[in-house]
């Protein structure tokens, strides 16, 4: 079984992020890429992370295992 994968590095991801980051009072990007792409998709975001989960629900629709 394959499954199609892209490396995908969308021009406004970091700017994206940088924003989110900010709205959010993060000091860093790294959480807030998770977020940005998840929007920038029109995706769901995974995640384990209930800090993580918690905030970016206010932004995106966010999903765990518990919701597969």
């Amino acid at each position: 079984m394959t499954a199609p994968i892209a490396r995908r590095e969308p021009q406004r991801l970091r700017r994206e992020a940088w924003r989110i980051a900010s709205d959010f009072g993060w000091a860093n990007t790294y959480d807030a890429e998770y977020v940005a792409l998840a929007l920038m998709l029109g995706c769901p975001l995974f995640t384990l992370d209930g800090r993580l989960g918690r905030v970016a629900a206010r932004v995106v629709e966010v999903i765990g295992p518990h919701d597969l």
